[in-house]
């Protein structure tokens, strides 16, 4: 497909010179000021911008930095097309986004090779970006292939707990999201992937592949030993991850995985387990695994005991505001309880 170029002078001499040259190779849009330019963009895209510095209304300068400050134009490779010679002239033309400059009067052999070595440029940038996508694509792929294949060995062997890996990261994505929008640990909550702290918390429980059939499936109340041994699960899923960690590389998501897997048991005042953490010691991610954990917990039916109702479990979960769970969170849940529920009852 021709390429298209669009020429930008206010000289109507060289707007002709210069398009005679092109149109051989090229489809050429010839525009006699930066206004007219920017109003062929609304309609057009072109592969390359040719465009003269010294223009009456806007400078070619001026015009390069409104280029750059759209997201819709700055990627498109602009040259400049000039008299000047003085090198603070192409050292700020440079600065501000210019691939290169051809000096007026251009000869036909400098002006074609220097467009087309720029356009084959862009084409091999515009290449390599495709594919980085798709093997960014195929990686995020092959992550959450890993954590669903992991949650469904859990999922398998724990017969009590049916569809509570896929709530709970249902109930974190409702939670972050409210976080952000309450401006609530947002400045830490924008350095996160979400996609990879959402996708790793469904590993909380891996762990529990480690615990005996005996204990992990008994139809009633664990006893005290047994429940030290329920509790060993925290420490076994980090030796997993750990595991998976030195064989495959330090991925984003794994490393989250193990925060959230290791620290949603502690408790805010420090009465949790495994290390007795206590308040910003326990790591964001877990803070927030630790109510929807327990929320879920609350509202599902189990050999031993009976489903409470939403509005019983939000009851518990505000009374241990301060207690088990971090204030801050279990004020931003209250305020999207009845959006929880809804995304529970959905997931039945």
């Amino acid at each position: 497909m021709q390429k298209t170029i669009f020429l930008v002078d206010d000289n109507a001499t060289n707007l002709t010179v210069a398009e005679e040259v092109l149109v051989k190779h090229y489809r050429v849009i010839a525009l006699s000021s930066a206004e007219q330019m920017f109003s062929a963009l609304e309609k057009f895209t072109p592969d390359l911008i040719l465009l003269d510095i010294e223009m009456p209304e806007m400078s070619g300068f001026a015009a390069m930095k409104r280029l750059k400050s759209n997201p819709s134009y700055a990627e498109i490779p602009v040259i400049f097309l000039t008299g000047r010679t003085d090198s603070v002239s192409e050292a700020y033309g440079i600065e501000s986004g210019a691939r290169d400059f051809i000096m007026k009067p251009f000869s036909e052999p400098v002006l074609i090779n220097r467009i087309r070595y720029h356009l084959n440029i862009d084409d091999l940038i515009r290449e390599r970006t495709s594919q980085l996508i798709k093997r960014t694509e195929q990686l995020v792929q092959l992550q959450n292939g890993i954590v669903y294949t992991f949650a469904d060995l859990v999922e398998s062997r724990d017969n009590n707990t049916g569809g509570h890996i896929d709530r709970t990261a249902g109930y974190m994505k409702i939670l972050i999201e409210a976080m952000i929008a309450n401006g609530v640990y947002a400045d830490e909550i924008y350095k996160w992937d979400l996609e990879s702290v959402i996708s790793s918390a469904r590993l909380h429980d891996l762990g529990k592949i480690a615990i005996p059939d005996s204990i992990l499936n008994k139809p009633g109340p664990l006893t005290a030993e047994e429940f030290e041994i329920m509790k060993t699960h925290s420490s076994e899923s980090v030796k997993i991850i750990e595991k998976a960690i030195k064989e495959t590389g330090d991925a984003e998501f794994l490393q989250n995985a193990k925060l959230i897997a290791a620290s949603h048991h502690e408790r805010w005042d420090g009465a949790g387990y495994p290390c007795g953490l206590k308040e910003y010691e326990i790591p964001l991610q877990a803070r927030l695994m630790a109510i929807v954990d327990v929320y879920d917990a609350l509202v599902s039916e189990r050999p031993y005991k009976k489903p409470l109702s939403h509005e019983e479990a939000l009851k518990i979960i505000k009374d241990s505001s301060g207690k088990q769970f971090d204030p801050l969170i279990v004020e931003v849940f209250s305020g999207v309880n009845e959006k929880i529920n809804a995304a529970r009852e959905k997931l039945l």
